[in-house]
């Protein structure tokens, strides 16, 4: 072992100068280097073929894991290890401790939540944007991090034929930014309306405080939207109203309207509306041709919350359902959903960039640069909650050029025509009923008759691990919840699954059988 002789210590003497003595000898090798780029490379590419075989393998395996909480700690020690591991004993440990552990999300017999997104082009960018390790959150920060941004949610903005006042252009005075979630969206949207009106309004009435006016801010969104919803307002501290749904679960804009006219008439402040396009519980839709309108007239922030259901808007035949957006103010949906792209990409557009820096803007002298004020670019720290941000356009950009609109058109229709393949199994059978009516990729059914006897299906279902479905509410039902979500998913699975549901339901029935 190579050792140094100059390292010294200090022995004080009682009553004389203190002297010098050589300390203990100190080992000068290098240690061990647990990665270097040679090893990156081998390593690397056996990754990307464990990846590439579990998921050529996954419907092999439970979708639905058999543990019990608290499992993983009794597989790992207390406390992170003091000297290096070998490799080869992390990459073991995947499948003793982490894979029977995974709730496996992109098998073809998951129709639980939503889908969320996979692909191959997807997963080499996170790749790349991790080798770049960007921190994006300025222009100056990575020019191509914030340039690639803009034009990639100006891509995504026309597939769906938003309205250019949404879009960046060269000089238009909206814009997208990638957010992390959806529930993100929305809170950020409600910050910068509430940034809005308070300002508005002390303005007009300096007098105001900005305590007196949060006090009597409302919000609204319909009694169908989103959990999300809710916090946002919790987080943002103003009231929100739940507004009551009609036959079809959307919001009903009377009841909206009359909402807005009896708390004005109550001294409060109606400041920001979230409509919901493919609500979670069983993808409805509020009618934005009433409910922008109304908002418009009423100088009310409109923001439109369609997580799930946005990515079908890039098809022709769904655009429909998007009528009326050019009545919002902000607009968001989740290409992390649908659309290929892996989390976390939430797109969300705005008609007024200067509506979210207005209400996020602060410029630290170590975060300015040359550039900002040219009018030429955007920093996006001022359009989010965070101040870093990943690189994350690249996943849209690998996804987008490798499909194309075209592949990315026949990836929804494909699963919107299995969906209406298990709604037709649906309805042969007289036992079970349909409970809304199927639009996109989601079929919510149930077992005529009481909710304990679909609640029980549901955990024969659950409890059996080879499907993995949730429930919902539907006012007083209780209903299951089939969502095509794999991008493996085949009609062979939805025959499979539906087989497999039946023969659950037969036993449920009848108890004697089981």
């Amino acid at each position: 072992m190579a050792t140094t002789p100059c390292a010294f210590q200090l022995s004080p003497g009682r009553g004389r100068r203190p002297e010098w003595r050589p300390a203990a000898a100190i080992s000068t090798e290098p240690k061990p280097i647990t990665m270097n780029a040679s090893e990156f490379r081998r390593r690397g590419k056996e990754m990307v073929d464990y990846m590439a075989d579990y998921l050529e393998g996954i419907e092999s395996r439970p979708v639905y894991p058999e543990v019990e909480p608290g499992y993983l700690q009794t597989l790992i020690p207390s406390s992170a290890p003091e000297e290096p591991e070998a490799y080869e004993d992390i990459v073991r440990d995947i499948e003793r401790i982490i894979m029977p552990g995974v709730t496996h999300w992109h098998s073809p017999y998951f129709f639980a939540y939503f889908p969320t997104a996979s692909s191959y082009p997807a997963m080499l960018a996170d790749m790349l944007c991790g080798a770049i390790g960007c921190i994006g959150f300025s222009w100056a920060a990575s020019p191509a991090c914030t340039e690639l941004e803009t034009v990639m949610m100006d891509w995504l903005g026309k597939m769906l034929q938003l309205p250019d006042a949404f879009l960046a252009g060269n000089a238009g005075e909206g814009g997208g930014v990638i957010q992390g979630s959806a529930s993100e969206a929305t809170l950020v949207a409600l910050l910068a309306a509430r940034t809005k009106v308070t300002r508005r309004l002390q303005a007009s009435f300096p007098e105001l405080t900005q305590a007196a006016i949060m006090e009597k801010l409302v919000a609204y969104s319909s009694d169908q939207a989103h959990c999300s919803v809710e916090r946002a307002g919790l987080i943002g501290g103003v009231k929100l109203k739940a507004i009551p749904s009609d036959g079809n679960f959307a919001m009903s804009t009377s009841a909206l309207q009359e909402a807005l006219e009896r708390d004005k008439a109550n001294g409060l402040i109606p400041f920001f509306v979230v409509a919901t396009l493919g609500t979670t519980n069983c993808c409805s839709f509020d009618n934005l041709l009433d409910v922008g309108p109304l908002c418009n007239k009423e100088d009310v922030w409109l923001h439109i919350d369609a997580a799930y259901a946005g990515s079908a808007f890039i098809c022709p035949e769904f655009r429909h359902l998007l009528d009326g957006v050019e009545f919002a103010d902000s607009f968001n949906f989740n290409p992390h959903k649908w659309l290929l792209v892996n989390f976390d990409c939430s797109a969300m557009w705005v008609k007024q960039r200067s509506d979210l820096t207005g209400a996020f803007k602060l410029d630290p002298v170590y975060l300015k640069h040359s550039h900002q004020d040219s009018g030429l670019i955007t920093d996006y720290r001022h359009w989010q909650i965070p101040l870093g941000r990943r690189f994350r356009s690249l996943k849209m950009w690998f996804v987008f050029r490798t499909y194309g609109v075209k592949g990315l058109q026949a990836y929804i229709r494909k699963h919107v025509q299995l969906a209406h393949e298990f709604e037709s199994l649906v309805r042969q059978d007289p036992r079970f009923e349909i409970c809304m009516e199927v639009t996109l990729g989601l079929v919510c059914f149930r077992l005529k008759g009481s909710n304990q006897l679909n609640e029980t299906l549901l955990k024969r279902i659950n409890g059996a691990r080879k499907i993995h479905l949730v429930p919902c509410h539907l006012r007083d039902k209780f209903v299951l919840r089939f969502a095509i979500c794999s991008r493996a998913v085949g009609s062979g699975h939805v025959q499979q699954a539906w087989d497999h549901i039946r023969g659950l339901a037969e036993d449920v029935l009848q108890p004697d059988r089981a």
